[in-house]
């Protein structure tokens, strides 16, 4: 008899037969029947990409990209789509909102912009090599995160862009079982973002958690508004009751994304930051210049824009009770540490039993915009 197992993974089970009916949906065959894939026609023929994509997502549509029966695991999503419709509408990649609902639920247990939730802040692209979520060129945004689900899994999109946006191109790969076993967590993502933060009052990076999960992942999308180096602040987890101090607390900002002493080095007399990608934790964009349009009456620049994420999957933060995140803001100068006002976005990414709490209401896509 196969035992069926959902979540026995990696290279050292590949040879284990574990069971389940492996099942994708995409544009051509979006209930993902079995059988039933690459059958729409082209001018070349039957079954020659006939529907390679949605066609268009207009101004206020919402777009259902997946509707499963459970129970099942998505395993992996893979999405690509245009960054901008015109030098006027460059934002897509923020207009656009991800949303994820399991078993029927009302509110989302995920409502990302779509970038941001692939750790692609600013609404622009860039190259992310971690082993939840890569990215690669140009706009190829892939998930691995397991997202299990009991009796349904529905996935949409809605367009809050000025115009259509054309040739939305997906898929979705996942496994159907028996069952799941008991102790099975929900997969959930919420994005915030604070446009001034408040000095001397923690950015809250998740709040209103209850019940019993982990934390698995944060992204921060991070734009400077002041001069001097801005990573001395310290990641918070508020677990189980926590209310004045918090159970876990970091040393740092740059140390709780991995690197160190400000991720620079000396180049021509100038300190330079460094990007990385590794498999849990990366500095996968730097920039203060706006390559996405060309003006002739002013230049490109712009805020320090960085992008940074750390996956928690060597080292998930429980939770029994409720969950609350937070980080400061805090610099340092040649005066010695100082409380800073900057621009922060975020994602936070946990498992947890169901139900889950109200997300706050997610901000116009206006607000959303960068800097």
């Amino acid at each position: 008899m196969i035992f069926e197992n959902p979540f026995v993974a990696g290279f050292s089970a590949l040879p284990m037969i574990t069971g389940g009916k492996s099942r994708a949906v995409n544009a051509e065959n979006p209930r993902g029947e079995k059988g039933r894939g690459g059958m729409a026609s082209s001018g070349l023929g039957p079954s020659r990409k006939g529907s390679p994509c949605l066609g268009e997502i207009k101004p206020g549509e919402t777009a259902t990209l997946a509707e499963i029966d459970g129970p099942g695991v998505i395993q992996h999503i893979w999405i690509t789509v245009t960054d901008k419709t015109s030098d006027a509408d460059c934002f897509v990649l923020r207009d656009l909102v991800l949303r994820m609902y399991w078993d029927g639920e009302e509110t989302p247990s995920v409502e990302s912009p779509l970038g941001d939730f692939f750790c692609c802040g600013f609404g622009r692209g860039c190259v992310v090599n971690s082993m939840p979520i890569v990215v690669n060129p140009a706009r190829g945004f892939n998930s691995y995160f397991p997202m299990p689900f009991g009796k349904k899994a529905k996935i949409t999109v809605e367009n809050q862009h000025k115009n259509s946006v054309p040739a939305f191109f997906y898929q979705i790969d996942y496994c159907l079982y028996e069952a799941l076993p008991e102790n099975t967590g929900y997969f959930h993502a919420q994005w915030r973002r604070q446009r001034l933060t408040e000095k001397q009052k923690d950015y809250v990076v998740l709040d209103g958690v209850q019940g019993r999960g982990q934390y698995i992942g944060t992204y921060l999308a991070l734009t400077t508004l002041e001069r001097y180096w801005w990573g001395e602040g310290e990641m918070k987890f508020y677990l189980d009751g926590d209310l004045e101090y918090p159970t876990i607390c970091g040393t740092g900002t740059e140390d709780y994304f991995g690197g160190a002493w400000s991720f620079a080095s000396q180049e021509d007399g100038k300190t330079v930051e460094n990007t990385y990608c590794t498999p849990f934790l990366g500095y996968p964009y730097y920039s203060h210049h706006d390559d996405s349009v060309h003006n002739d009456y002013h230049n490109d620049d712009c805020p320090p824009m960085r992008g940074f994420y750390r996956w928690h999957i060597m080292d998930p933060i429980h939770f029994e009770e409720d969950l609350k995140v937070t980080l400061q803001q805090i610099g340092v100068c040649h005066r010695g540490l100082f409380e800073r006002q900057d621009d922060v976005a975020t994602v936070a990414y946990w498992y947890q039993a169901e139900p889950h709490g109200a997300f706050p209401l997610l901000p116009d896509r206006e607000y959303r915009w960068p800097r």
